[in-house]
């Protein structure tokens, strides 16, 4: 190793335009298709059942391994873990997370040649919903460490050596954190402003990171920082693992947050820190490309456990309406309660579903699952807080008060509000709504892109444009005839699914048929119609890819119920949760077509332009503003540590 030597310090952070941003988000996406994506086809109009059915079910050796572990870790849930206490003292107790180490379940999905568990997806997101329903912060401290932590990146795109060196840590005894997010930087990965300086055998970081979940007890990171460009170094942001004891990390903050009050998320400054060029995962440039493709999987974890939640809620829900008597009957009986209870069962139902079908996809590696494990976070997020928020009501005042003050006057610890504020952030961690509606917009749009892409780009020339629009010609020659007519328009189609004795699903299965055309048709009209603007009709967009997130939960309910009518004892159950849910969402789905053509989009961009220039701050009159002073964003200027080291590695 070269003998230390001190490097400036950058100060400046990454000046870029709207389009520059954009250029790097596209770089760091997938490219290619090399393999059948169910939502990829749903959106192009193609209902392609048979990349689903018959549902794909686990080896048998990898059921009984995974039985096997959840059945020690649900012994581990109702003996070991303190939910109240863990909420109380705002700290997962370091016995508990001894305990999870001796357990295994920091190797859940960490081969079995390196110490670890080497459960497939779909028994880690069974443990993760198990955990997560004891306490939401230990499946949070689990998830973090696993599915965006050092382990996924190195399973993927590590060396042999990074992965003899670190895996067996990751697997029993080191709990790991990644680290993206800067104060001034959020879903906008080109403004990064951490920086690795190239140094001998070295890189030396300097930067700030924000929201480092895991990050006050972690022992390793996956820290993601710009390298700049030079004489032999491509440059780029590029991510390395990085031991958390080094010399100049510090940990200055333990932040805390309106629910998962337990977990270990930090600010972690980055001063002079030496790392080693084998440390390195993968090339300079690429780790955009390895964070995005490491949540292609990592997404699902998330889902995993807002389906936990669902079945929480169920739980309770059901227990609470039966015991709970208004106007000589239990309030379950009254229709205004009952409909709220049916949407809980039938919801809980299709995450799942839609879960389980994801993570056996990806366990088979036979299709592309990019899009359904992002529909997965974005609508298991969307719909456990909406299922979260519906137990509240259902609990009247005794849902707004909190476990502690129910069992203070005698009553059973209920922690419905809880969970309403700890599935909150769901809608926000690893891509925000509002992202994730723009990250699963882009790759339904792939086809039409790649194809008519150079049409509506303005910087591409006539000849670009001509070579393009020949090109569209004949896709769209080929593709628009397709989305005139298909089976969801024969009576009989997808029969399957109408067994004598149950209710009829190919109804629902011939809806999501049509209902895809029309998606496809939609979404070919609005590009007719606005091109190279399409990208900034958010509201669209974020309808569009709504539907289709409705259309593939209503198909891998469907799926999930011929699967339990033939393997379990309940499939008419089954199959009646289906035909909830999908007449439900199917009323959804109706309302959003809607929308797409009537909403009040130009008048809200109308408004904003009003707020933003103060033209309506009369409106804020008669009020007080209880905010402290301070900053909006933090100072994240690079250089030594401000404040004490709050790093606590738990051995």
């Amino acid at each position: 190793m070269s003998a230390p030597t001190k490097k400036p310090t950058v100060t400046t952070k990454p000046t870029v335009t709207e389009r520059e941003a954009r250029q790097v988000a596209e770089a760091a996406r997938e490219q290619d298709w090399r393999k059948p994506s169910f939502a990829k086809e749903l959106f192009l109009g193609r209902f392609r059942l048979d990349l689903i059915h018959p549902h794909p079910t686990p080896p048998d050796e990898d059921a009984q391994r995974g039985e096997e572990f959840l059945a020690k870790l649900r012994d581990f849930c109702e003996t070991k873990i303190d939910s109240a206490r863990i909420e109380r003292e705002s700290q997962i107790p370091d016995e508990v997370i001894q305990g999870l180490k001796e357990l295994g379940a920091l190797g859940m999905k960490i081969d079995t040649k390196y110490g670890g568990l080497g459960l497939t997806q779909v028994y880690y997101n069974k443990a993760l919903a198990l955990a997560g329903s004891a306490s939401p912060a230990i499946g949070a401290l689990l998830s973090a460490h696993q599915s965006i932590g050092v382990p996924q990146p190195l399973k993927l795109f590590g060396t042999q050596e990074q992965k003899d060196t670190f895996l067996p840590r990751c697997a029993r005894t080191d709990i790991s954190a990644f680290l993206l997010t800067e104060p001034d930087v959020g879903s906008d990965p080109a403004r990064l402003a951490t920086t690795a300086v190239p140094d001998g055998d070295d890189y030396v970081l300097d930067g700030v990171k924000l929201w480092t979940t895991n990050g006050v007890v972690a022992d390793l990171l996956v820290v993601m920082a710009r390298v700049p460009k030079s004489e032999g170094h491509k440059g780029g942001i590029t991510a390395f693992v990085v031991e958390a004891g080094s010399e100049g990390i510090t940990v200055e903050n333990r932040n805390a947050f309106m629910g998962l009050r337990g977990i270990e998320n930090g600010v972690t400054r980055f001063h002079q820190v030496r790392v080693p060029a084998a440390n390195r995962i993968g090339p300079e440039g690429a780790g955009l490309k390895i964070a995005l493709t490491t949540l292609n999987t990592g997404r699902l974890s998330l889902p995993a456990m807002c389906a936990g939640a669902g079945k929480w809620c169920l739980k309770i829900a059901r227990e609470w309406s039966a015991a709970r008597e208004q106007w000589g009957k239990p309030i379950a009986h009254h229709e205004a309660v009952g409909s709220k209870i049916s949407f809980i069962a039938a919801t809980t139902f299709a995450l799942e579903a839609v879960l389980d079908l994801s993570s056996q996809m990806a366990d088979e590696n036979r299709n592309d699952i990019r899009i359904e494990a992002a529909l997965a976070k974005l609508y298991g997020s969307e719909m456990a807080w909406l299922m979260a928020d519906e137990l509240v009501q259902i609990r009247g005042g005794r849902g707004f008060e909190t476990a502690a003050s129910l069992a203070a006057r005698g009553e059973r610890a209920v922690p419905a509000e809880q969970i309403l504020r700890d599935l909150r952030i769901n809608r926000i961690f690893e891509g925000s709504t509002e992202i994730m509606h723009l990250l699963i917009a882009r790759e339904a749009v792939d086809a039409h892109l790649s194809v008519a892409g150079d049409l509506i780009d303005p910087e591409k020339s006539l000849s670009d444009k001509a070579k393009a629009g020949a090109k569209a010609g004949g896709f769209y020659a080929r593709w628009l005839p397709k989305l005139v007519a298909g089976p969801g328009q024969l009576p009989r189609a997808y029969a399957d699914f109408h067994p004598a004795g149950h209710v009829d699903l190919s109804t629902h299965l011939r809806y999501v048929e049509r209902s895809a055309r029309k998606l496809a048709r939609s979404t070919f009209y609005a590009m007719s119609r606005w091109q190279g603007r399409m990208e900034t009709k958010q509201g669209f967009l974020s309808r569009i890819v709504d539907i289709g997130a409705e259309l593939f939960a209503m198909s891998a309910a469907c799926v999930r119920a011929e699967m339990l009518r033939n393997t379990e004892g309940y499939g008419r159950e089954a199959y009646q949760l289906a035909d909830a849910f999908c007449r439900q969402s199917r009323i959804r789905v109706d309302e959003l077509f809607a929308r797409l053509w009537t909403n009040t989009d130009d008048l809200d961009r109308k408004v904003v332009k009003g707020v933003m220039s103060g033209m309506y701050t009369w409106l804020e009159s008669g009020i007080v503003d209880p905010s402290g002073e301070g900053p909006w964003i933090a100072d994240a200027t690079p250089g030594p540590a401000r404040r004490e080291n709050v790093h606590r590695p738990i051995r």
